[in-house]
Parts: structure tokens; sequence; C-alpha cells
């Protein structure tokens, strides 16, 4: 009798659904991240070797195109690709046993066309390589998403620069802020991160079983060719970055990237976290956009839960530690192969990939329709009153204080503001300016400059020039990037390409 469990199981021949991990369910991170698009990469990488190797005459004419045909990602079942993927510790064995039985179906002309396949390759060349063509296919659709999202916080932090909110300090109020700058803020920490993302070079591999190019080394002997050279033509064929050397034991380019991934997820863990504060009913100075469906609570009707910042914010908690675990398996690849240290970067890489695709989508549309209540902040910055100007006052009226009993005029403004302190929270406001207008004589601070000391909006310091010269310097990321277009399903996998 069969297990219904198992049978389930290899009826998922796109893997899981992300059932427990909300955030990341989503079609498109899917088709950019899942097991189908994994088999699609691996098979991009095969069919594309072919092509290099048949254009420098190392293959049989017309072999790739045979094997372009048999790599087409719907022949392949991915559970049971993962199942026999045991037998090896990597999914690119069985998947090649596989690929040469379609290939050689497919030979209808006997041209050789399985001779094309694999030849000189190992398993990690095509596996890097293929992460490598996977990543670049997230990446561009993430960049999309982030740029949308910057230039919605460029219009915040624009549209905002004069409105008035309150800047916190370990969860109490500091000084007045205003809402541009905190947009500004947001955009400066996702710009950079893109632009991180985007100087990225995902280079391909290519080495051998050994990293030595020795069967490279023979399969172009007595050519024009070299094994560089066809790397090259790899590389160039399949949209990557060529790589001056093999890297398989050198994990840069894949902890760059987690690193690069964990960053943008950071960046949106800082918005989130913010909206998440700003938008409990006791603040109330944002509030996220509304969706049908979106925000409900299985026992509470009147709930409109921050789903969009809730999903974000775990990503962003997820992230530090997959990106700990890449630079861990990079401290430990041993010999010339590890043991186990690969293998781990695997599901690691895939989970940053998906995490930051996943968050960029549940961003754009939180920036774009993020609701902005300047009446809540202006409510709340004055709740601490006059007090909140307390650093500016004192800067300003210290000066004119001559010492008195001993203290100088920064202590005798410290007593008064203890004093206000100590009077009742409802008192605090009118208390502060009575004690400062007995302990400055009108005569060097008169009534009207003293209602400027204590009007927020006169002790901002640089915050509009700061917000300036933040998106001045992503003037890339503060426009509205043109709109991507559509990708099929085996354009965003790479099967097709080149």
């Amino acid at each position: 009798m069969s297990d219904p469990a198992l049978g389930r199981f290899e009826s998922a021949a796109d893997g899981d659904v992300d059932l427990l991990s909300p955030v990341s369910a989503s079609p498109l991170v899917l088709a950019l991240t899942g097991d189908r698009a994994v088999l699609a990469a691996i098979l991009a990488v095969e069919s594309g070797w072919a092509a290099v190797l048949e254009k420098a005459g190392l293959a049989p004419a017309g072999s790739a195109a045979v094997v372009a045909s048999a790599a087409e990602p719907g022949r392949y079942d991915a559970a049971d690709i993962a199942l026999r993927a045991l037998g090896g510790g990597n999914p690119v064995i069985p998947l090649l046993a596989d690929l040469r039985k379609q290939v050689e179906a497919r030979d209808t002309s006997n041209v050789g066309a399985v001779k094309a396949v694999h030849t000189s390759l190992t398993s990690q060349d095509v596996l890097d390589t293929a992460l490598m063509l996977l990543a670049r296919n997230t990446v561009e659709a993430l960049l999309a998403d982030l740029k949308t999202t910057t230039a919605a916080l460029a219009a915040l932090a624009e549209q905002h620069a004069e409105t008035l909110c309150v800047g916190r300090s370990l969860t109490q109020h500091s000084l007045p802020f205003t809402f541009g700058l905190r947009a500004a803020q947001w955009f400066n920490g996702v710009a950079a991160a893109g632009r991180q993302l985007e100087d990225l070079e995902l280079p391909i591999q290519f080495g051998g079983a050994a990293g030595t190019l020795a069967a490279g080394t023979v399969l172009t002997s007595g050519t024009a060719s070299t094994p560089f050279g066809l790397a090259d033509s790899l590389a160039a064929q399949l949209g990557l970055a060529a790589a001056s050397a093999p890297w398989h034991t050198n994990r840069l380019a894949i902890t760059s990237l987690g690193h690069a991934l964990a960053s943008v997820l950071g960046a949106y863990g800082k918005i989130a976290a913010d909206v998440l504060f700003l938008s409990r009913p006791e603040v109330a100075e944002l509030a996220e956009p509304r969706a049908a469906g979106r925000g409900v609570s299985s026992a509470m009707p009147q709930k409109q839960n921050p789903v969009l910042s809730v999903l974000v914010r775990s990503a962003a908690l997820q992230a530090p530690q997959l990106a700990a675990q890449l630079h861990l398996a990079a401290a430990n690849f041993n010999d010339e192969r590890p043991d186990g240290a690969w293998h781990t970067e695997w599901p690691a890489l895939r989970g940053l990939l998906r995490l930051a695709l996943a968050a960029a989508g549940h961003v754009k549309e939180l920036t774009e329709g993020l609701q902005v209540f300047p009446d809540a902040m202006r409510r709340n910055l004055d709740l601490s009153g006059p007090l909140l100007l307390a650093e500016g006052v004192g800067a300003a009226v210290a000066p004119l204080l001559e010492d008195k009993d001993g203290a100088t005029g920064k202590q005798q403004l410290q007593a008064v503001v203890d004093r206000t302190l100590a009077a009742p929270a409802a008192e605090q406001a009118a208390t502060y300016r009575r004690l400062l207008r007995e302990a400055v004589p009108a005569g060097q601070l008169t009534d009207l400059r003293l209602e400027q000391l204590l009007d927020p909006a006169s002790y901002l310091g640089q915050a509009t020039e700061i917000t300036r010269r933040i998106l001045a310097a992503f003037p890339d990321f503060a426009q509205s990037p043109v709109p991507a277009e559509n990708h099929s399903a085996n354009d965003a996998n790479g099967a097709n390409h080149g």
C-alpha cells in the first residue's frame, strides 16, 4: 500500500507552497525561486554549455538544438529528482541522468548530441552557476520593486519636508523632527542597500572536478579554444559575469550576495518597525493602505492589523541568520570541495532570495499607499509641550545667565527642568514657561524671543537640508522606474536564455 504522504510529496512538483511562510507565498516568488526555477536554471546552464561547445567545434553540429529541446523544465519531475539526489548529495546528478535520456530520445538524426551534455563540467560548476542565474533573475525583479519603493519614499520625503512630528530616542520623545526626514532616512537605507545589490557581480563557476580545469584542458587540446575562453562564452551566453578563475572554494560571490540581500531586508525591516509603532491606535500617525481581506482577525471583527509590516518584519528578522549561515559555510570550505558546507549554502541563499523578493513587493505596496496623518503627528509632538525644546532653550539662554548661588546658567536651567518634571503632567507646559520666565530677566530675553525658542519649528536643525542631500545622493533611486515587462515563467527561470 502506498504512503499517502509520499504521494502528496511526489505530486508537489514545484516544491512547497510556503504555508508557514506567508511573507513569501507569492506566484512571482515561486516562479523565480521555486524548485521548478532551480531545475530550469540547471538546465539553462547545461543547454548553454552545449551551445558553447558546438560553436567552438567541440560538440557535434546540431547538438545544441537537441539539448535545448530536451532542457524544457516541464519534462522533469522535481520531487523525484529531489528523492534521487540523496544518492549523490546534489540534484545535478539525477537531473543529468534524466537529461541524457531526453537528449538521446530527441536525437532522431543521430548527431551524437549527448556528447555535448556536461562535457568537462562537474556538479559544482553547474549548480553554482545555476544559483547565480537564479539570483540574477530574482535580483532583477527585486530591484524593480525596490526602485518603485524608493521613488515613493522620495515623494513622501519631499511632500512632508515641513510636516512636524516628534523624534524618539530610547522610546521617549527627544526633539522636534519632520516626517519628511523620517521618510528620507527610510529612502537612504533602501537606496544604499539597493545600490549595493546593483553593484554585485554574479559570476559563472567553472573548474572541473577539482578546480584545475584538467578535463577542459584535455577537451580543448589541439584546438583554438581554451577552457577560459569557453567559460567566458558561457558567461556571455547566460548573461552572467565572467570569472578570472574558478572560485569553488572562495565563496565571496555567495557571501556578498547574501550580505546585500540581508542589507535590503534590514532596510525594509526598519520601515516596518516604524510603521508598526506609528500605526498603533494610541499613536495613529500612519496607517497601512487598506485592501479587502487584509488585516483581519479570526476572532475580532473590528481589527485592522498592519499585516504588510508584520510580514516584512518577519522577513527582516530571518535574514541575519541566513546570511550568517553563508559566512559559516564559507569559513568551512575545506579541501577542494567541502563535506557539507557547500550543501548548507543552497537553502540559506534561496531563503534570502525568497524573503527579499517577497518583502520587496510588500514594501512597495506599503509605501505607495501609506496613509500619513499630520494632525496626529502634531498632537503627539505637543504631548511633551515646551520641555521638548529644553536643549535648544539651554543653548540659547544659558550664556545669558550669570552664576547664581554657585550654579552656572546651564545648571540653573536644569533646575528649571527638574522642577517642571516634578509638577503634574497636565501642568508641566505652563510650569516650564513660568519657571523659565522667572529664571531669565526680560531684559535679556524678550517674551517674543522666548516664544520663538519654544516653537518646535524653530529647532529642526538641518532637517530639510539632510533630506535634500539624501535624495541627491541617489538620484537614480528617487525617480519612478520604467515599468518592467511581465516575465513568463520560462523567461523568469532563465530556461530559454540565450
